[in-house]
């Protein structure tokens, strides 16, 4: 069975790399609207329109997304343990319905269908990451935190654009910093899962001999701490001995040697 979750996890994880796919049909799709687009202006949904010359591939591109997380979801499950990763899954779940209906119904087709999918998608993705964070930080703080951010910022964009705060960045841009985040943070916990493996409590184990390294290397620097104060201190002591001792000798000639003797 063991080579067989390894399989499966593998393909979990290219298939969250493999949502990067996104930004590279994206940009091509922009090439071919040519300068009429903007992406601080413009919704990324206008790409899928009936407007634009490429309209299917971009739509093909987020069905193809929506595939992407929930098979990256479903064959990573395993190692989504807890109730941070159950709720993780779903709410990724509901993103990858969310960008389905997108993809399915353009802006100008379905309007109710298109938005419901939108609002799935990055409410969904925002709060996803940041459940998803607190399943990774065991196997790395540093990528548990770079998740959560990722999911901070998110939901931030996606309360400004669902509230129409979009005057600094623009509804595109606005847009865009609330869906970009779950591409770029599924890739990064793809691969981080991928090389981490499939043995949640090595990666533990690993985590914990890190912290215990890092308390080590804090207790040797208080040691040397407590060492070098107790010197300074005992430097400072010889040193008032030394001139209490020269002002005694002082005071013991000034006696002894009087003015005409």
């Amino acid at each position: 069975m063991a080579p067989v979750i390894a399989h499966r996890l593998r393909w979990g994880a290219l298939a969250w790399l493999l949502t990067l796919q996104f930004f590279v049909v994206e940009t091509v799709v922009q090439v071919r609207f040519g300068g009429g687009y903007s992406r601080s202006a413009d919704v990324i949904s206008a790409l899928g329109g009936s407007t634009s010359p490429a309209a299917q591939l971009m739509n093909a591109s987020f069905v193809a997304q929506a595939a992407l997380i929930l098979a990256g979801a479903v064959a990573l499950r395993p190692l989504l343990r807890g109730t941070a990763g159950r709720i993780a899954v779903g709410l990724l779940a509901l993103a990858a319905v969310g960008v389905l209906l997108v993809g399915v119904f353009p802006l100008d087709g379905n309007v109710t269908a298109h938005r419901a999918g939108a609002v799935l998608y990055l409410v969904g993705g925002g709060l996803g990451l940041i459940a998803l964070a607190y399943t990774l930080r065991p196997r790395s703080e540093l990528v548990g935190t770079a998740l959560a951010v990722l999911g901070l910022i998110g939901t931030a964009g996606t309360v400004f654009f669902l509230t129409g705060v979009t005057s600094f960045l623009g509804e595109g841009g606005t847009e865009r910093a609330a869906a970009y985040v779950l591409p770029i943070a599924l890739a990064l916990a793809g691969a981080t899962l991928w090389r981490s493996g499939a043995d949640p409590a090595a990666a533990t184990a690993a985590r914990d001999e890190r912290l215990a390294a890092r308390a080590r290397a804090r207790e040797e620097k208080a040691e040397q701490d407590r060492l070098r104060d107790e010197a300074l201190e005992a430097a400072a002591r010889r040193h008032e001995a030394t001139r209490e001792q020269e002002t005694a000798d002082d005071d013991h000639w000034s006696t002894r040697v009087r003015p005409g003797d």
